[in-house]
């Protein structure tokens, strides 16, 4: 991913009003094992920002795109956060190496 150390994982969070414009970006650095994904953060960024929708996207440094349970679970859990600021999560991206996975083309969105 762009500006990182692809041997660490990194989570990035885009904020976009109504018409997908893109209002506000944040990184969360991680380790080889995973990055922090700070919920309370990233609602408190939607509401600031007044997010109609949020993308994410991290990468899996083992080069697997394929979102872990982990990556559901926490996905989920925001997703039910941002739907009570009328935020929707459009989707959550996963690389690993040159291949990327869409949590909503897979149906966990």
């Amino acid at each position: 991913m762009a500006d990182g150390d692809s041997a660490l994982e990194s989570l990035w969070v885009a904020h976009v009003d109504s018409q997908s414009r893109c209002v506000h970006v944040s990184r969360y650095q991680g380790d080889e094992g995973g990055a922090q994904f700070p919920l309370r953060t990233i609602i408190a960024d939607a509401a600031a920002h007044h997010s109609a929708g949020i993308v994410l996207a991290h990468n899996h440094p083992s080069g697997d795109p394929r979102p872990s349970k982990s990556d559901c679970v926490s996905t989920r859990r925001l997703a039910a956060a941002a739907e009570a600021l009328d935020c929707t999560i459009l989707d959550h991206l996963v690389f690993g190496g040159r291949d990327c996975s869409s949590m909503r083309q897979l149906g966990y969105l």
